[in-house]
């Protein structure tokens, strides 16, 4: 429910993600999972789905692009919270 807060909403669920995986590495890896499997399924949906692969690769990699650029506040959230853990 916290998705429509731009800065304030992943912050919160990567402090949950964090203290939830009781530790500063495991919460780290909890909160680059998700941008690592969306953007690598946006790239290779994006590679396959056009008829030009090379604006397919182009494509992809902007989607990639977002998903890691949404990952800093979940990032540092999820620090926090393996430290409050």
């Amino acid at each position: 429910m916290l998705f429509w807060l731009p800065l304030i909403g992943p912050l919160v669920a990567g402090f949950v993600v964090g203290k939830r995986a009781g530790g500063i590495g495991a919460g780290i890896r909890a909160a680059i999972l998700p941008a690592i499997l969306v953007g690598s399924l946006m790239f290779a949906l994006a590679t396959m789905l056009t008829g030009i692969p090379v604006l397919g690769v182009v494509a992809g990699m902007g989607g990639l692009a977002l998903a890691f650029s949404l990952v800093g506040p979940l990032l540092l959230g999820a620090v926090i919270g393996g430290v409050f853990a």
